[in-house]
């Protein structure tokens, strides 16, 4: 842990980081009981929680491609900017009591924009900061740091929105975005060298694309984990973003939500924790593995929606993803070429994304027609059916920490 900290570039990405995932931890919660104060529709919510992945996942490829071609530190300065204005806006409108569907939808759509461009960035980021001999207790201590953040966050946001309401905790996203430009802007890293080309000139976009996607489709276990991924995230995220909110304000409270949302992200800590203490050689096996574990949340609501079953069943699903998580970067990190890695990153996150805004688009309505615990149910047992096919691929376990 000293070794990634004694390094100032490496401390001022962690500390941006942190600090927007603080602000960005209140802003799922926010936003899904501003939309219930507004309609009390599953599926307006839905709708509005969907179209910022759709642009996310929309403009992700040219987000990689935007990364690997400029300087990733610059492009987060820019980017959390650019996050802090629509974040800003958003709050602006609910605290005014003039917001609306459209212009919600509207809004999400350009800051999944600007989310697309900044996610490659950040993920690719890591290895320009510290040696590759601590890749893994760098990525180890930036997602202490991002889990320590959403706990923090998630815990004050569940008490700022029942207490003052949400338009309050999407203000402290947009000045949590402010703030992480600023610590961005004191990274000092060495000039990236242009992006080369044939005689005359840079490789165009599409060329730039194409080469990407080469170094992504060219490993068996890349593209496999994506997969699992696409369906997974659908899912998981369909599960605990739309139908979580709704069952906790027909249950047991926003404020116990929020407490609930806490456990899961303590789970990602302590699953943070176990990855620098534990370092199995096939730990990309072990993980996509135990992303099993990720249904236990899914099945909890749907079956005893009480806190403290919820709360533990979070916690594991956490560790878990984190397990995962840790595993995958430094994969990605170490067998990618740095050079396109921000482009390979792009392409995960395309495929990871790609169906999630149609679970999100999609459980609200089946949830009204069929009732809310069956869709939970079925989501559990999707995410069990994609990790196992997952974990019966030969090339996933063939990849051997270093």
């Amino acid at each position: 842990m000293r070794g990634p900290l004694s390094l100032a570039p490496f401390r001022w990405l962690l500390a941006a980081r942190t600090t927007a995932i603080v602000g960005n931890a209140v802003a799922p919660l926010a936003l899904a009981f501003a939309v219930l104060d507004l309609t009390g529709s599953a599926a307006d919510l839905s709708l509005v929680v969907a179209a910022r992945s759709i642009a996310n996942v929309a403009m992700l490829l040219f987000g990689g491609v935007v990364a690997d071609r400029l300087p990733r530190g610059a492009v987060l300065v820019g980017s959390s900017v650019a996050a802090a204005l629509t974040q800003g806006a958003i709050a602006a409108l609910v605290l005014t009591s003039t917001a609306g569907i459209p212009i919600l939808v509207l809004l999400g759509v350009v800051n999944g924009a600007v989310a697309a461009v900044s996610l490659p960035a950040a993920a690719a980021l890591v290895p320009e900061t510290v040696p590759a001999s601590l890749l893994r207790p760098a990525n180890a201590l930036l997602r202490l740091g991002l889990n320590g953040g959403s706990i923090v966050g998630a815990s004050a946001g569940a008490v700022v929105v029942a207490a003052v309401g949400p338009g309050w905790g999407l203000a402290i996203d947009a000045a949590a975005f402010a703030v992480a430009a600023v610590l961005f802007s004191r990274l000092r890293l060495p000039v990236k060298a242009p992006t080369d080309a044939a005689p005359g000139g840079h490789l165009s976009v599409w060329d730039d694309l194409r080469e990407g996607w080469r170094e992504f489709a060219s490993r068996r276990w890349v593209w496999i984990v994506v997969l699992q991924f696409a369906v997974l995230n659908a899912a998981f995220i369909g599960a605990s973003t739309v139908l979580g909110p709704l069952v906790a304000d027909e249950g047991f409270g926003r404020g116990a939500w929020g407490l609930v949302i806490a456990a899961q992200t303590a789970g990602l800590a302590l699953g943070a924790v176990i990855a620098l203490r534990w370092h199995p050689r096939r730990a990309l096996g072990i993980g996509v593995a135990a992303m099993a574990l990720a249904a236990l949340p899914a099945a909890a609501l749907g079956l005893t929606p009480v806190v403290p079953v919820l709360v533990v069943a979070f916690a594991i699903g956490g560790v878990a993803i984190e397990l995962f998580a840790i595993a995958w970067d430094q994969s990605l990190q170490t067998h990618i070429p740095r050079a396109a890695l921000s482009r390979v990153y792009s392409y995960d996150m395309v495929g990871s994304f790609i169906a999630v805004p149609l679970g999100e688009v999609a459980v609200g309505p089946i949830a009204e027609s069929v009732g809310v615990p069956p869709v939970l149910l079925g989501c559990a047992a999707v995410i069990v059916v994609a990790t196992l096919a997952a974990s019966c691929s030969r090339s996933v376990w063939s990849i051997r920490a270093a």
